[in-house]
């Protein structure tokens, strides 16, 4: 009884190997056909014309437009223009690529691809610099890089992280007049021709604006916002003094970019501000806005 249940399994086992094999073979008319009609196997795509290419100049990745990329001009985000004006500062030779944060191996804006060492290395294949070491690539890289060693550096700095910032996020993406002429223009329209998808990129920056200020305070008060920013800018404005550049350096340095990355947005007309209470706080220190145009016309040509 037992040889004969042991048979009886053999023929199931082979029965259902038999209906696996048929399962997965090859119909014979379809294997004639390819027996016809031989695959190909075509060589691998291209890259895409806005990937990167070999270069033997450094890639900084901004939020900006194609035709200010290729000029050099000023990104339109602070973060992307305090690092590209770093760069120029400390004399790194770079070229602007206009992007955007989906683009960006650590998910946000700028990044920089360093340069190929050969023609047969393209750029994607190096591994990219976020900002946070940018510093340390310029000072690797023969950049004049230089800061002060002074102990209300991050005191000031914070001014422009919280105080400054906050109200940048405010008046940019949270004052409907601003957020209509001038978020809507830089940041959605260029994304999508479709209505739909606008409007969900629109409700997604005012959202995690809001979202972003919500951390700071339970409320989000503008008055409040603006008179802190009105502060900070006094302060910077009093830092300043008569120097030429933050804390009496005998050039510009990363300070002064960060503070740069502000001041040239706020008073760039050519943004299409439509509630100014930001820009007029700023307005009224005569010194900021004398550093601004010294560093726009220094290192963007007056751009």
């Amino acid at each position: 009884m037992a040889k004969e249940e042991e048979d009886l399994g053999f023929w199931g086992d082979a029965r259902q190997t038999r209906v696996v094999k048929d399962l997965f073979s090859i119909p014979p008319p379809v294997k004639k056909l390819f027996d016809r009609v031989p695959v190909v196997t075509y060589p691998p795509n291209p890259l895409p014309q806005r990937g990167p290419k070999t270069s033997r100049v450094p890639s900084l990745y901004v939020f900006s437009n194609d035709v200010d990329a290729a000029a050099g001009r000023p990104s339109f985000n602070p973060s992307c223009l305090k690092w590209q004006t770093f760069l120029n500062i400390a004399g790194i030779d770079h070229r602007l690529i206009s992007s955007n944060n989906h683009a960006s191996p650590t998910g946000s804006l700028p990044f920089l691809l360093p340069a190929a060492q050969s023609s047969n290395v393209s750029q994607e294949f190096l591994p990219p610099i976020p900002s946070n070491k940018l510093v340390k690539y310029a000072s690797e890289h023969g950049g004049r890089v230089k800061e002060p060693s002074n102990v209300r550096y991050e005191a000031y700095q914070s001014l422009l992280d919280h105080r400054i910032r906050n109200a940048w996020l405010y008046t940019l993406y949270l004052e409907p007049l601003n957020f209509s002429a001038v978020a809507y223009e830089l940041y959605v329209s260029p994304t999508s021709s479709s209505a739909l998808v606008r409007a969900s990129i629109s409700h997604t920056l005012r959202a995690a604006a809001e979202a972003e200020l919500l951390k700071q305070s339970a409320v989000i008060d503008a008055d409040d916002l603006y008179s802190e920013a009105d502060k900070a800018f006094e302060a910077l404005s009093t830092l300043l003094g008569d120097d030429l550049w933050f804390f009496g350096g005998d050039k510009p340095a990363l300070f002064d970019a960060s503070v740069f990355a502000y001041t040239q947005l706020l008073l760039d007309d050519g943004l299409g501000w439509k509630e100014k209470k930001l820009c007029m706080a700023l307005r009224r220190r005569e010194n900021l806005v004398l550093h601004r145009e010294r560093l726009l016309v220094r290192y963007f040509g007056g751009s």
